[in-house]
């Protein structure tokens, strides 16, 4: 393949059969619901570890809504693969999601070691909430590279050809 060729296939996020398959998947409606329902659980429970870690109040309100935040992320790691298949033909690691495939199993890893240090007693209250944290800071960090690829997504849309047309028949 010539080095041009390379840059631009690159730089494409999706080919117009993977925007067809994207548009067509009911995985892509199932991540549009969760991904903005897990910041929610998050921003809560990061107000909850918070407090806890500052007060010393409210351990198990914190610990719940830890394990809801890694439920919740759980399913979405799913239905994610679920929606990799669908659109790329691969359950993960497709060229295009390859880095954010890559940070979601660093912070899939981080929250079930605060599950397995909950459920088998290991390290203080503290500590355990310090292994959340950091699995909330990777996880903001993931958030952000999928904000980043949803934005390339709606670029790369309005700068195909014949996206005017679709958006007027969408509005229509």
């Amino acid at each position: 393949m010539p080095a041009g060729a390379r840059e631009s296939s690159a730089k494409t996020l999706y080919t117009p059969e993977q925007r067809r398959r994207r548009d067509a998947s009911r995985w892509t409606l199932v991540q549009g619901v969760l991904a903005p329902l897990q910041f929610l659980v998050f921003l809560c429970s990061l107000a909850l570890v918070l407090r806890y870690l500052a007060t010393g109040a409210g351990q198990d309100a914190a610990s719940v809504s830890i394990i809801a935040k890694t439920l919740v992320l759980y399913t979405i790691m799913i239905t994610g693969a679920l929606w990799e298949r669908d659109v790329f033909g691969v359950y993960l690691f497709a060229p295009a999601f390859f880095w954010e495939d890559a940070v979601s199993f660093v912070v899939i890893a981080l929250h079930t070691t605060y599950l397995v240090a909950l459920l088998g007693g290991w390290l203080t209250p503290v500590e355990q909430m310090l292994i959340a944290l950091a699995a909330y800071a990777t996880y903001v960090v993931n958030a952000a590279q999928f904000l980043l690829k949803l934005r390339a997504a709606r670029l790369q849309a309005a700068a195909a050809p014949g996206a005017l047309d679709d958006r007027l028949e969408l509005a229509s």
